[in-house]
């Protein structure tokens, strides 16, 4: 990428904040990126953490993503060397208060700022492919072992989706102050709906182990139920991914700003 020669001073970068309309400028290493189509800097503000119009320099540490996350933003500039600096930084909008003892716990243990979801997430994900997958091989070769194994990781399935539910809701709430953006509402949409599925397939085929040996009839709901997993997940898996990886277009797009929501 060729950087523009374009020097923006700190007063310049500064005044890029977000307010009334106005444009929102980030620096990091020197190089300047205009966010305006992120979501997630509405307002000028970032997870209630970090304001624009400033050198993120020293608040990246603590990001759960890298700097090639700026890369899908323009560059408009670099940032000029000087002493001198912009306007005072307003005071950050307010956000919920968090109980004494979660403060302490996220104290004691930062990691769960960010990362009791994204750990646990892949666990349903796989465990809900892997059911259809081995339903699947189930109903090409006849093997009651690749059945049984998907009657398994549907089990595992139904047993990490509501823990995944309830760290994304945390993670929602904690770092994106519940904001109605476009994925997280139809992960809020699609994940309920992904876990009944689940659990009426998984309680089906505990009460009745010969389902998949006698399809026809009612049974074949269990088998639609089975094959619903697999696009459910994988939509939500989807979304989830642009909230962390965004796509410029989409959510350029498509976004649900707060101030809509």
């Amino acid at each position: 990428m060729t950087e523009p020669e374009k020097q923006i001073t700190l007063d310049e970068l500064a005044a890029a904040d977000g307010t009334d309309g106005k444009p929102v400028y980030i620096a990091y290493q020197g190089r300047v990126y205009d966010v305006s189509e992120s979501p997630l800097w509405d307002g000028g503000w970032h997870m209630a953490s970090h304001q624009a119009g400033q050198d993120l320099a020293g608040e990246f540490d603590d990001a759960p993503h890298g700097q090639e996350v700026f890369e899908r933003y323009p560059l408009v500039g670099v940032l000029k060397a000087e002493t001198t600096t912009g306007p005072a930084a307003p005071e950050k909008p307010p956000v919920a208060a968090i109980p004494g003892w979660l403060s302490r716990l996220l104290h004691r243990f930062p990691l769960l700022k960010r990362h009791p979801h994204p750990m646990l997430v892949h666990f349903p994900i796989v465990f809900m492919i892997a059911a259809t997958a081995f339903n699947v091989l189930y109903l090409l070769t006849g093997r009651k072992s690749f059945e049984l194994t998907a009657f398994n990781c549907l089990g595992g399935g139904v047993l990490f989706t509501p823990l995944v539910i309830l760290t994304g809701l945390f993670s929602w709430w904690l770092n994106y102050q519940a904001r109605q953006l476009r994925p997280v509402v139809i992960k809020l949409v699609l994940s309920p709906i992904l876990f009944a599925c689940a659990l009426s397939a998984f309680i089906w085929r505990w009460l009745r182990p010969e389902t998949m040996e006698h399809l026809g009839g009612v049974n074949l709901v269990y088998l639609a139920l089975i094959f619903l997993l697999f696009p459910l997940v994988t939509i939500i898996g989807w979304y989830g991914a642009q909230i962390t990886f965004p796509i410029h277009e989409e959510y350029k797009e498509g976004s649900i700003s707060s101030s809509n929501g």
